[in-house]
């Protein structure tokens, strides 16, 4: 019997998504902490694979539930689990592996940046021939929401840049992954951090959600994708 996949929410609001919806479809069991409530990130060793979701953390703090957070990820690296991690989970990925958490050169926040032009992904070489983008477009079109980015250390992979900011998606090791946008997001989750985020709430509102509509069958079915790639990958599913 496989193990469940663990799902570590760094604030509440932050919600697995379409993560869930793809493991509800394949019958996947999943075991979701939230540590901004007060669950602690349990011992990777116990899942088949580990995914870390975004918040308003920094890598970078020394709070108690941070620190233990790069160790846990330390294990799943040691350990060659599975790890996939979203904005945050990305920065806490490649801060457990060596590299470092850097304050982006420019705040990336929505679907477009300040000259209007769209946030998007573009597959390096490496990206190209990796599983975890197999069946996407080397152009990727993506949400954004963080001001800090990384810088890697020796032996990780870049699958994926950016204009603004240039590291977009990253390779630790064999099978621990991280992507800097918000692949996961639906549009309950988007019109809640309309509400909730405080850089969010200083955009045009109604210029977003007009943004999002045009092209959220392809921003969704991009997410799917992503995920399914990741949960074969993490041997999950077939």
């Amino acid at each position: 019997m496989k193990k469940p996949l663990l799902i570590v929410k760094n604030i509440t609001h932050e919600a697995p998504g379409l993560i869930g919806t793809v493991l509800t479809d394949k019958h996947i069991t999943s075991h979701v902490v939230d540590l901004a409530a007060g669950d602690s990130f349990p011992d990777p060793r116990n899942y088949n694979a580990v995914v870390v979701l975004g918040g308003p953390q920094s890598a970078n703090d020394l709070s108690p539930s941070m620190l233990m957070q790069l160790g846990r990820i330390e294990v799943a690296l040691q350990e060659e689990i599975p790890y996939l991690g979203i904005c945050l989970g990305m920065q806490t990925l490649v801060k457990a592996g060596g590299g470092k958490v850097l304050k982006c050169p420019v705040q990336e926040i929505g679907f477009t940046d300040h000259e209007g032009e769209e946030y998007r992904m573009q597959l390096t070489l490496e990206g190209k021939e990796d599983p975890l983008f197999c069946g996407l477009s080397e152009s990727i079109r993506v949400f954004q929401l963080h001001g800090e980015t990384v810088e890697l250390a020796a032996g990780m992979k870049l699958l994926a840049s950016g204009k603004q900011c240039p590291i977009q998606a990253v390779r630790v090791g064999e099978c621990a992954y991280g992507l800097q946008c918000h692949a996961e997001m639906t549009l309950i989750m988007f019109l809640s951090w309309l509400d909730i985020d405080a850089d969010l709430k200083r955009e045009n509102r109604t210029a977003l959600i007009e943004e999002f509509e045009s092209f959220r069958h392809e921003y969704t079915a991009t997410g799917m994708q992503l995920i399914n790639n990741f949960l074969r990958i993490s041997g999950l599913a077939s």
